[in-house]
């Protein structure tokens, strides 16, 4: 059962897939080149950008830290050679350059909106300070704190992300509530270092019952009601 006990200062969300639209932009534009190249199977897109996630989850571990703009263009590049296509730079440009564009889902912006008149919010993301600022201002909602891999030099599901946003926003884990989708990214890290999560489960997965506790969303939408509490009657 979730609980606001010990009250949260912070609501912490991840940012690509939770709060903009990450897959529907890429399985667009992976769709568009695949055309260009004679493909039109419809199942070959989503193929690829999960291709493309094996790829930057390895990347992301690698050491010394590089930034997610390099990771986008080598992971797209092999994504698109593993599925026998020779893509040109302007594809695999064409690819990580969607990333800026991406708005957020329909109910994100009025949900940011009602959480922040009780809590501050925060930001943590895979991401790179210059890349993420585009996403931010498309969501059109003041963002608190925004807390990058390249700030921490660490990507999720790494603890060393966390313990960098929570030093900067000088709360502990206790006084903050983390949203977000990816069950292998955010909710592993959050069940190993006892953060309490809301999973927006956006694509009806199934979830991991080693990393409980948390609580399954399919979307924003009735975030609010888990985390304001209800008004007493007068």
């Amino acid at each position: 059962m979730f609980s606001l006990e010990p009250t949260p200062k912070i609501i912490t969300f991840d940012c690509y897939g939770t709060l903009v639209q990450w897959r529907e932009v890429l399985l667009r534009e992976i769709g568009r080149i695949l055309s260009s190249h004679g493909r039109s199977d419809s199942k070959e897109a989503s193929a690829v950008l999960d291709t493309f996630s094996r790829f930057s989850h390895g990347l992301t571990r690698e050491k010394p830290h590089r930034l997610y703009k390099s990771i986008l263009r080598i992971g797209f590049r092999s994504a698109l050679m593993e599925h026998r296509l020779a893509p040109s730079e302007e594809d695999v440009e064409r690819l990580a350059a969607s990333i800026v564009t991406m708005g957020p889902h329909s109910e994100v912006p009025g949900v940011l909106r009602r959480l922040r008149e009780r809590y501050k919010l925060a930001i943590f993301t895979n991401s790179d300070d210059d890349l993420i600022v585009q996403n931010v201002k498309k969501i059109g909602v003041p963002i608190d704190y925004v807390i990058t891999a390249e700030q921490a030099q660490a990507y999720k599901p790494s603890r060393q992300i966390f313990e960098h946003g929570y030093r900067t926003m000088s709360v502990s884990k206790d006084e903050t509530v983390h949203v977000a989708m990816s069950m292998v990214l955010d909710m592993q890290a959050c069940h190993e270092l006892g953060i309490r999560a809301i999973w927006i489960n956006r694509r009806g997965e199934k979830g991991n019952p080693d990393w409980l506790p948390y609580e399954e969303l399919p979307d924003l939408k009735r975030v609010p009601e888990l985390l304001l509490p209800p008004v007493s009657a007068a």
